[in-house]
């Protein structure tokens, strides 16, 4: 029997929570949101075309809720919407001069908040929880 108190579903909620929170405190200085933040740290550390279905795919979300992001963050100036050659339905994400001189920031940012979050964590450990989590993750998916 599942214990309602020790339930997985219950302690991954808290502490995407708890990573909500952070990322949304260390942008509170900035002009856009830790959702933003995050979505423009993925983008900054490409090398090839992303498009929207790349955002779906990174976080796991509805392709509704990555238009709205997107949107929000065209409308703050971190990035322009740019059709391609090949196909001129698809618009590959380009990210713009302002949102390179938040590059360092938001990389920092992020790299202070993975550290804190697996401080004192031994490297087996994260190795089962990243199976764990996969295994959640693909569980779901079925």
């Amino acid at each position: 029997m599942i214990s309602l108190t020790q339930s997985a579903a219950r302690y991954v909620s808290k502490l995407s929570n708890k990573l909500r929170r952070k990322l949304d405190a260390f942008s509170s200085r900035k002009e856009f949101s830790g959702s933003q933040g995050r979505t423009l740290h993925f983008l900054l550390a490409q090398t090839e075309d992303i498009f929207q279905k790349d955002i779906e795919e990174e976080y796991s979300i509805r392709p509704s809720t990555a238009t709205e992001l997107l949107k929000q963050m065209e409308k703050n100036g971190l990035i322009v919407r740019e059709s391609v050659a090949y196909d001129n339905r698809l618009k590959k994400i380009v990210v713009t001069e302002k949102a390179l001189s938040y590059k360092r920031q938001v990389v920092e940012d992020l790299t202070t908040l993975e550290e804190t979050l697996v401080k004192d964590i031994p490297e087996a450990d994260l190795q089962v929880f990243f199976r764990v989590i996969e295994k959640m993750m693909d569980n779901l998916s079925e």
